[in-house]
């Protein structure tokens, strides 16, 4: 299927004619604005951080970062550094290699005595991950597995005998030798099936069935069982779908705990006293980025109930207290990331709250907290403060990385907004031009996040936040959280479904009306932008309201009828259109932007990779197509070897430019 959309993007470039292919095309700006170039540098150069773990006796945290380059070796490979919290102490390079050469290494795993750490490496052969333990005291690492595929989530048992782990074994045709011959397209027949690494004889079992793909786990407290999140048949498009089970470790039976979920599991979590699970549930549209409310089931199911039904919160993470009376959850609240406590009858107490972004990874709020629920680690990052590693007690966290410490930001305040529309309040953060002078007005972009089960949060953008590059050349951002979003309660995620383009649609305009009169925006200088769902709410905007004087549409969706078969991730659609395509169009061709097409006027570019198989190419060029016939100003860039996220510095930066000059040549002169 990949094949098919690169070829697609070739045919692409053979049609457009007089489109702007990005990478055949010349940059949008060959010399960029000195101002823009800080923006460029703020957002490249930031370190970024993949994974934090504290040591369960809260002593030690190590985490991952990547590695721009070793020596005089340039390098994108990720690094694995261990600190100590109780002095201050240089951190620690740990590497299955020789250490002059970066490596894929990640996946931290502390054994339960805090004395072992166990991560993925390529070092033994490039490409090929294997499982390597070292002692936290320092020494060489030791190889434990050598296994095919692709191994991912170590985790001890708490014996800390075993290390369960996942392994993505590809099934699919074999490569096909002859280029001239026909290609039979057929579903993505990968599986990620639960594996146990019995570490005294260093054996490895795969004990969950073939043909089940398992996406989450978690071990029972008496090392006899697992829980785990799953599906039979292909990971890539049936997450949405997935049941929760538990699992023999000796047997690999698999029994159904909820099979057949009314909504989306994620994040299961056993009971130290083995009387239950936790589990994250709700609407949500892309698998990193979980969210929902917090339930509870017994080990050999029944009922599930809801623990925080009606919370004006949105649970992204969770975790046990040691003597399971309760639960530990974080989570999205306002725009800001909230940390609480959970008692089994539905009480929440709040720990700490920020306007700031805390994660234990790379997506939303979650953090590693040691055996005595209260030392933690996290990578903290808001707008004004770049991502680093910080450990200690919640909330009184000390920081134990400076790998960011030259970085300034290249915009300027950000400001909490509220606003009221037909579904209550809702919240977004306005950002301000760098250099703001009061006396002045200034254009305005709007920002939709992706998702749209998500929201934006206060944190530093990498070089895909392309729209970063615009308060540096004079323009206000303006992010809104609206419903469909996380943050206000499951209620409120949910409230998009069958709405598409229309609720979520009032919200962003009624707050870029309160923008405009809480700071000096010009009305008749206002843009809109973003990427996925946002690139779609974009697209769908111009054909609204002529109130956008320019639009930025990033792998936007233009027809959900057509879009249907065009994806591979199609199980995502029904939960929010209440039906398949197949049995009730008119409910996406209601939300589909084509369908009102008519009614463009605005300026639009156009921004899709050509490989992108969440939002394929083919929605961007029959969106650009349609506004070229009407006589719409429109250009459409298409990233050769792109996916939905663009992974070549050369494409994020052209982005950047080219984005600033569009919005400069419509929101910057007089019309």
């Amino acid at each position: 299927m990949r094949r098919i959309f690169a070829r697609f993007g070739i045919l692409l470039a053979a049609l457009l004619g007089t489109a702007r292919i990005a990478g055949v095309c010349a940059s949008a700006q060959t010399n960029p604005r000195a101002s823009l170039e800080d923006a460029v540098k703020a957002m490249f150069g930031a370190r970024e951080f993949q994974q934090a773990e504290i040591s369960p006796d809260g002593k030690r945290v190590a985490w991952i970062e990547s590695v721009p380059e070793i020596g005089d070796a340039p390098s994108s490979g990720l690094a694995i550094y261990v600190a100590g919290l109780s002095t201050p102490a240089t951190p620690i390079r740990v590497t299955a290699g020789a250490g002059k050469v970066a490596h894929d290494e990640h996946g931290l795993a502390w054994s339960p005595d805090s004395r072992r750490l166990a991560f993925l490496s390529d070092a033994a052969q490039p490409g090929q991950l294997q499982l390597f333990i070292v002692n936290a005291a320092g020494g060489r690492p030791t190889q434990v597995t050598r296994i095919s595929g692709i191994p991912s989530r170590p985790s001890w048992s708490p014996d800390g005998r075993t290390i369960a782990f996942l392994l993505d074994e590809h099934v699919g045709a074999a490569a096909i030798q002859n280029a001239r011959a026909p290609e039979l397209v057929s579903e993505e027949n990968s599986e990620q099936r639960l594996g146990l690494l019995d570490l005294p004889t260093r054996t490895v079992r795969k004990i969950s069935p073939a043909g089940m793909y398992v996406y989450e786990f978690d071990w029972a407290p008496d090392n006899k069982r697992l829980v785990v999140t799953a599906v039979r048949g292909s990971g890539s498009n049936n997450w949405w779908i997935a049941g929760l089970f538990t699992v023999d470790a000796a047997s690999g039976t698999m029994n159904p705990l909820l099979e057949k979920p009314s909504m989306q599991v994620a994040m299961p979590r056993w009971a130290p006293d083995n009387s239950q699970i936790a589990f994250i549930s709700g609407l949500m549209s892309d698998q990193p980025m979980i969210g929902g409310d917090v339930y509870t089931i017994g080990v050999t199911g029944g009922a599930a109930k809801n623990l925080t039904e009606g919370m004006k919160m949105t649970a992204t993470s969770l975790s046990w207290s040691n003597d399971s009376g309760g639960l530990n959850f974080v989570g999205v609240s306002d725009g800001q990331t909230f940390i609480a406590t959970l008692d089994l009858s539905g009480k929440i107490s709040i720990l700490w709250t920020g306007a700031e972004r805390v994660a234990r990874g790379r997506y939303l709020p979650h953090i590693s907290l040691a055996r005595d629920g209260k030392t933690s680690a996290a990578i903290r990052q808001s707008f004004s403060e770049p991502p680093e590693v910080w450990a200690g007690p919640i909330g009184e966290w000390k920081q134990v990385t400076q790998r960011n410490a030259g970085l300034r930001p290249a915009w300027g305040k950000a400001v909490n907004l509220h606003w009221t529309a037909d579904i209550g309040s809702v919240q977004g953060w306005l950002i301000y031009p760098r250099k703001f002078d009061p006396s002045k007005k200034y254009p305005m972009v709007v920002v939709v996040h992706g998702g749209p089960a998500a929201a934006q949060l206060p944190s530093w953008p990498g070089r895909t936040a392309f729209q970063f590059g615009l308060p540096s050349a004079g323009y206000f951002l303006f992010f809104p959280n609206p419903r469909g979003s996380y943050g206000q309660g499951e209620k409120f995620t949910r409230a998009n479904a069958k709405d598409f383009g229309y609720g979520d649609f009032r919200d962003i305009m009624a707050g870029v009306g309160e923008a405009i009169e809480q700071a000096p925006v010009d009305p008749n200088r206002i843009g809109i932008t973003g990427w996925s769902y946002g690139g779609y709410m974009a697209m769908w905007a111009v054909t609204q309201t002529n109130r956008f004087r320019a639009a930025v549409a990033g792998a936007g969706v233009a027809n959900w009828l057509s879009y249907y078969g065009e994806n591979k991730i199609d199980q995502w659609m029904p939960p929010y259109f209440g039906a398949k395509v197949y049995d009730d169009p008119a409910i996406y061709a209601r939300s589909s932007p084509i369908t009102f097409i008519k009614n463009a006027k605005t300026p639009t570019l156009i921004i899709v990779g050509d490989r992108d198989i969440s939002c394929p190419a083919p929605q961007s060029y029959e969106y650009w197509h349609a506004l070229k016939t009407l006589g719409v100003p429109t250009e459409l860039a298409v990233y050769p070897n792109e996916t939905h996220f663009f992974a070549d510095p050369a494409h994020n930066r052209d982005v950047i430019e080219r984005s600033v000059a569009w919005f400069d040549k419509y929101l910057k002169t007089s019309q």
